[in-house]
């Protein structure tokens, strides 16, 4: 009975993998994205040692813009956390599982040895697992900390969107639709930073994401909160 059990959650989670992804690739494959602000990272991504920082509601393009670079990305361990896992995975990124209320620590430590020991960039959604969204948690600071990884703050927008009535205020954008994907200014952390440092650089992160997410809405009218 374990075993059948435990067969038929595979096939499930198996299953919302490929759709998933499936339909990741009709709507993002349909867009017409123009991307805004690349020179502000291009060395940065250009050397592949960087982290992605993106809100929670905002990894749909994202992902797909960037599947097949390999990046390690810190998944929840939730249920939803497992769909998005399983997408990633599929789109060639390494999903390492863990949040601040689960695994938290093991799973940070797990992605900075990853980050130190490969050339690939990395991934944060800063505001996830459940918020408050649109605000940076300390983590990701930690991150570029223990990696020496500049952190890329990344954002997008369509025109015609969906938005759900989620914490997180999930865009989902329609299919043939155009959008524009933003880059900010890249932040690099001091291996050593006190704690009245580290709230520093934390805000400065989270007003640069707000920043570009706030710029890229309004190019389409949209005034999410």
């Amino acid at each position: 009975m374990v075993g059948e059990s435990n067969a038929r959650s595979g096939l499930k989670w198996w299953l919302a993998g490929w759709l998933g992804k499936g339909l990741v690739d009709l709507i993002c494959g349909t867009m017409r994205i123009r991307v805004v602000d690349f020179n502000k990272a291009r060395a940065e991504i250009e050397s592949k040692r960087f982290i992605l920082a993106f809100w929670h509601s905002r990894i749909v393009a994202i992902s797909y813009l960037y599947q097949g670079w390999g990046a390690a990305i810190l998944v929840s361990s939730s249920e939803d956390g497992e769909i998005m896992a399983q997408i990633l995975q599929r789109q060639g990124h390494e999903t390492i599982r863990g949040s601040t209320s689960r695994h938290g620590v093991r799973a940070m430590a797990k992605l900075i040895k990853t980050l130190n020991e490969t050339i690939r960039p990395g991934g944060v959604v800063p505001d996830g697992p459940r918020g408050p969204r649109f605000r940076v948690q300390p983590g990701v600071i930690t991150l570029a900390q223990k990696t020496g990884c500049p952190v890329v703050p990344i954002s997008y927008s369509a025109k015609r969107i969906k938005i759900f009535a989620s914490w997180d205020r999930f865009i989902l954008p329609y299919p043939f639709t155009e959008g524009r994907l933003i880059y900010g200014r890249p932040i690099s952390m001091p291996s050593k930073l006190d704690v009245e440092e580290q709230e520093v650089y934390r805000v400065r992160l989270e007003e640069e994401l707000n920043r570009i997410t706030r710029k890229v809405d309004h190019y389409y009218g949209h005034e999410i909160a």
